[in-house]
């Protein structure tokens, strides 16, 4: 099976996917894209994003576990397989 899960924004969203799950949550208002994963650990990313106030990028963070806690998703189901994470645009 998959371990990877991937990274990407559509506008003012954040996209998380992993296998059949997609999960769609609020970005930065500024944000442009994400542009690399530093660091994955099994819930907390930190990212370089772009945004539109910064010529250059800079880290993010982002705790996934309060966000799948309010979808009603076990996170430690969810998370436990993934391996790593990547920025994929479509």
């Amino acid at each position: 099976m998959e371990e990877k899960a991937f990274i990407s924004n559509e506008g003012s969203y954040t996209i998380f996917s992993f296998r059949d799950k997609r999960l769609k949550f609020v970005a930065p208002y500024s944000l442009e894209r994400y542009e690399s994963v530093v660091q994955w650990d099994n819930g907390y990313l930190v990212v370089m994003a772009k945004y539109s106030h910064n010529k250059e990028a800079e880290e993010e963070y982002i705790d996934l576990i309060p966000i799948l806690k309010n979808l009603y998703i076990n996170p430690k189901n969810f998370l436990n397989p993934i391996k790593s994470v990547e920025v994929k645009y479509a």
